[in-house]
């Protein structure tokens, strides 16, 4: 049942993202170009939704997440965090790569279905480069908003606090 769901998901969000860039290739611009990276889904179990979802401060809709590793000579460099969240009436996905210091190395915007003018820019972006992942970042207190993409900067936002959150819980010091 576990398979049917992670292959329903994982369908899903092929046929209806339109991708903008490889996770892949994020990961290896944070990590370098000799890394190696594996991907893993992981199914979270009710007890640790709700950990997460607390420690983020934000509603969690699928128990599905996609997980990157980056390793070099066998030792772990960082992770990527693979995040779907609705931003108006569609999703975007946005790739949180986070180094085994726990600092926010970068963040890309993987699939974006919202119309493109309500993308974030580079520069807007920008701010979430090495943040510790201790910190619960917010919309308007810790990162402006944008005219005209408010949602969209929300839904970033709130992401990388469920980032943070899936890191801390499932990925530190393992």
């Amino acid at each position: 049942m576990k398979q049917f769901i992670l292959f329903i998901f994982l369908t899903a969000l092929s046929l209806n993202a339109k991708m903008l860039i490889s996770p892949i290739d994020v990961m290896k611009q944070n990590f370098g170009n000799d890394i190696e990276v594996s991907k893993k889904n992981m199914l979270l179990k009710k007890a640790q939704i709700q950990i997460i979802q607390k420690d983020a401060k934000a509603k969690i809709k699928t128990r599905i997440f996609r997980i990157f590793k980056a390793t070099k000579n066998n030792k772990t460099l960082g992770y990527g965090v693979l995040v779907k969240r609705k931003v108006r009436s569609k999703s975007a996905v946005i790739l949180y790569a986070i180094s085994i210091d726990s600092i926010l190395k970068s963040i890309e915007i993987i699939a974006f279905n919202e119309p493109a003018e309500y993308i974030p820019s580079k520069t807007w972006m920008k701010q979430f480069n090495k943040i510790p992942t201790d910190k619960m970042l917010k919309v308007s207190r810790d990162i402006p908003t944008i005219t005209g993409a408010t949602m969209s900067a929300r839904s970033i936002v709130d992401g990388s606090r469920i980032a943070f959150a899936i890191y801390k819980e499932i990925l530190k010091d393992k």
